[in-house]
């Protein structure tokens, strides 16, 4: 599965809702894009790395982003799981990183925003560097 394409898109359809609607819960923000729980976090964290979003509370909101402590410093503690373990699910990040599968799924995201991970198999994996 293209993480950019599935993350990218999710990312534009969250940004392009807080554009027409403004700030919104995360609940209503889901409901109304219709994302499930891997694309919402995933464009979360694809935004909070473009620096696009940020989150008062439980409201998501077009902004300087203020989640580059939460997302990213969870981001390179899965960059590193997986660049120890080689492949693994997302129940497998959450519970070896002592994360919530939306942390470890928004932490993903930021990554794909990078182009640092690929989604294989149901397994996440570090993309191959070509020089």
């Amino acid at each position: 599965m293209d993480v950019s394409r599935m993350f990218g898109e999710s990312a534009g359809k969250v940004w392009n809702y807080l554009m027409e609607k403004g700030p919104s819960s995360e609940r209503k923000l889901r409901r109304k894009t219709k994302l499930e729980e891997r694309e919402f976090f995933g464009a979360v964290g694809w935004l909070a790395r473009e620096d696009k979003i940020a989150k008062e509370r439980n409201i998501y909101m077009i902004g300087k982003t203020n989640l580059t402590w939460e997302i990213g410093s969870r981001a390179g503690k899965v960059w590193k799981a997986l660049s120890i373990w080689g492949e693994l699910s997302e129940d497998e990040l959450s519970n070896l990183l002592d994360m919530e599968k939306r942390e470890v799924l928004s932490a993903l995201g930021w990554l794909a925003r990078e182009d640092k991970v690929e989604f294989v198999n149901d397994r996440w994996r570090l993309k191959e560097i070509i020089e």
